[in-house]
């Protein structure tokens, strides 16, 4: 409840009038840092206990004095003495390694959020999951790589999600509670990326440089790749399907590059809503921060009649081909979505360190899910651990493909 009208200053507590405490996973990336930022404007209504981070200490350390964690955990086992000495004087516990980030994720907390980019945040959300947490979640691989046995541990263990994205955040808003069953399609928005206008030969010719340019969202460079080449967009109805229990067939994407309307919800009688915001992530995260509840923030307020006019368009799967694998990936369903999200990394994280050009990344991705379709690596996970072997496999015979073809300039993964 916010403390007065116009005021930046909100307060939040859990339930018996104490602050609510926040597992906050990843906290050092895009998302951890907004988080933070909303935090700190109410150390009264919050509390901190665990942060964790993959491998910038000096980070990290900075954030757990300034949110007052109790215990903070680093993945890379090499930047534990450069942490622990940065905390010195402190009475903030530290360690280190893939154990150490899943002990913060499992501390006493009201809500998680699950920050960690990519594969690496699958296991400590799950673990968290499995305690009966409330999982704010941002991190869309968990449901792309092991969705099924995710959303089973889910409801066994009666935990619950609430979206980050901003896209599910949109459409878990504008379902105000209906039953899903009722509805005939749900949307969600894609700006269209650095590319959305560029031609196909422009675009098979982009930089690095060029992709990283997103004209609306600040976000890290793997999820700003994903943007570029529209595979976010994939993944995150994938993601939907998992979090809302919808079939492929009513889910659907549409370019609109103001990244006004993030979701929508078409309903039986003919009836849509929509969730409309500035493209802030500090919106959907004090959603999920205060859930129940609605609380302050200082991003900017939404003024139609300033922008006077909203566009959309059906996206292009000739020139953005990572979209339509995704789609393919999710309508056969299996292990496909492990596997693309898998590929997807390895190929982002090659195109990034400049091995392949951009079309690679989706040459990559389609030449990786039908190695799997013709040797069975795309069966169902039967568990969360089972989806994380797949994912290993894929990522060896990713990395080796790439490195093997490096030179010639060709990917193929015989």
């Amino acid at each position: 409840m916010a403390t007065g009208a116009g005021s930046e200053q909100f307060v939040t507590r859990a339930r018996g009038g104490r602050p609510k405490r926040i597992v906050l996973l990843g906290a050092t990336g895009s998302i951890g840092r907004s988080t933070v930022d909303l935090l700190m404007r109410d150390p009264e209504g919050f509390s901190v206990s665990a942060i964790a981070g993959g491998r910038d200490h000096a980070a990290l350390a900075r954030t757990a004095i300034a949110v007052k964690a109790e215990f903070v955990a680093i993945r890379d086992e090499e930047g534990y003495a450069a942490l622990k000495e940065a905390l010195s004087g402190t009475n903030i516990q530290v360690a280190a390694g893939r154990e150490a980030v899943i002990e913060a994720a499992t501390r006493e907390a009201d809500l998680v959020v699950s920050a960690i980019v990519g594969a690496a945040g699958v296991e400590p959300t799950h673990a968290a999951l499995a305690l009966g947490r409330v999982v704010a979640l941002a991190n869309k691989e968990c449901l792309v790589c092991a969705g099924a046995p995710f959303m089973r541990t889910a409801r066994e263990a009666s935990a619950r999600l609430l979206p980050i994205d901003s896209e599910h955040n949109a459409i878990f808003q504008a379902l105000g509670g209906e039953d899903v069953s009722r509805i005939e399609k749900m949307t969600i928005t894609a700006s269209g990326g650095p590319f959305r206008t560029w031609t196909r030969e422009a675009i098979e010719a982009a930089t690095v440089e060029q992709a990283l340019n997103h004209p609306n969202w600040a976000m890290g460079p793997k999820n700003t790749i994903d943007s570029a080449t529209l595979m976010n967009k994939g993944l995150e109805l994938i993601e939907a399907h998992h979090i809302f229990g919808v079939p492929a067939e009513k889910l659907d994407v549409i370019v609109h590059p103001q990244s006004i309307v993030h979701g929508l919800v078409s309903f039986a009688d003919g009836s849509v809503t929509a969730g409309l915001a500035r493209p802030d992530m500090r919106v959907p995260i004090a959603h999920c921060l205060a859930y129940p509840e609605r609380i302050e923030t200082p991003a900017p307020r939404l003024d139609l009649v300033a922008l006077g006019a909203l566009t959309f368009e059906k996206p292009d799967l000739e020139r953005f081909p990572a979209l339509g694998l995704a789609l393919e990936a999710m309508r056969t369903g299996g292990g496909l979505p492990t596997v693309l999200n898998a590929a997807n990394e390895i190929a982002v994280e090659a195109f990034l360190a400049g091995r392949i050009g951009f079309p690679g990344i989706a040459r990559h991705v389609a030449e990786a899910l039908e190695a799997a379709l013709q040797d069975g690596t795309a069966r169902e996970p039967a568990s969360v651990d089972d989806a994380l072997v797949i994912d290993h496999i894929v990522r060896e015979r990713s990395r080796g493909a790439l490195a093997m073809n490096q030179a010639s300039g060709m990917l193929t993964l015989q």
